[in-house]
């Protein structure tokens, strides 16, 4: 346990938060249920063997963090996530009912194992070593089959090794959540471009054909559709994009919606994951400005997915 003031709370808890949880507890030294529940709270922390981090803020000597996070009572604990506060409890608990609180919010061990095990299976893929990375995330889902992480960048890697039943089959459970997370919605739209391109005899027209084609009639979305399905499997994503928006402007129905879903997909396709998008120095929820920080230039493909996105707003009005 250690002791947090405002001048750490962005390193010590926010910051920090982003890789390990991060359990904040508001005391002061005249408060005796306060006297009982740090030890408690410190036998839980040995107990999950790094799995949260503790520390404390004495409300007496840091009277802005007590009312920012506006502390009415102590002690209070509030639990920090991804660089936000998540849940927490007041009062002096049990140990069984801490444990209780901190298990619906900390990753079991299994699921940190299975973690490291896609971090490293992510290392190997940017080193080029593509069967180490595939057999690291078969790994960590083995381990933990609900680690949509995991999941997502075996499938992923799979179809862009051009492994596409593999690919299939690795997504396929995903495809029974409800409600369907967009990101494997994006895999499944990514697969069935590819399997158009590699199955259907249009998959080798060279593009001068389409465009003969949508020339003589452009209205013709079977074959932009078709098209756009072919610059996708050839890795010319906002070619394919520009070529739906043509779809969506003029029948934005069309197909169920086939070409705004496809779209939408190559967007969050192209979009960083969460995980990798986190490396600013975050805010709490509220937006309290802990340390001052200078905003960074928009990151390039951040730029374009957000012109793009744009440019979808543009077609569907």
């Amino acid at each position: 346990m250690i002791d947090v003031t405002l001048a750490n709370f962005q390193t010590e808890v926010l910051e920090a938060s982003l890789a390990t949880p991060v359990l904040v507890d508001f005391w002061a030294p005249w408060c005796g249920p306060c006297k009982v529940l740090g030890p408690i709270l410190e036998k839980v922390e040995q107990a999950y063997g790094g799995r949260f981090k503790l520390v404390k803020v004495n409300t007496e000597e840091e009277q802005q963090l007590a009312g920012y996070f506006q502390i009415r009572s102590i002690p209070t604990c509030i639990l920090f996530v991804g660089g936000q506060p998540v849940d927490g409890f007041m009062g002096a608990l049990p140990e069984g009912q801490i444990k209780a609180f901190l298990d619906r919010h900390i990753p079991s061990e299994d699921e940190l194992e299975a973690r490291a095990e896609v971090n490293e299976a992510l290392q190997a893929a940017a080193s080029g070593d593509t069967d180490a990375a595939v057999r690291r995330l078969r790994e960590a889902l083995a381990r933990d089959p609900d680690n949509d992480d995991a999941r997502y960048d075996l499938v992923r890697l799979l179809v862009e090794l051009g492994q596409l039943e593999e690919a299939s089959a690795a997504l396929a459970p995903a495809l029974g959540k409800l409600p369907l997370p967009l990101r494997f919605e994006a895999l499944q739209h990514w697969i069935a471009a590819l399997e158009f391109a590699r199955h259907d005899p249009r998959g080798q027209w060279p593009l001068d054909k389409f465009d003969e084609l949508i020339a003589a009639n452009r209205r013709d979305f079977e074959t932009r559709f078709a098209k756009a399905r072919v610059l996708i499997a050839r890795g010319e994503w906002t070619a394919a994009m520009d070529e739906l928006a043509e779809i969506i402007m003029r029948d934005k129905k069309w197909a169920d919606e086939a070409p705004r879903k496809t779209y939408v997909a190559l967007l969050e396709l192209l979009t960083p994951p969460a995980r990798e998008a986190a490396a600013g120095a975050p805010k709490s929820g509220a937006g309290l400005e802990i340390a001052g920080h200078t905003a960074t230039a928009q990151d390039p493909q951040a730029e374009l997915v957000s012109r793009y996105r744009r440019k979808l707003s543009m077609a569907l009005n």
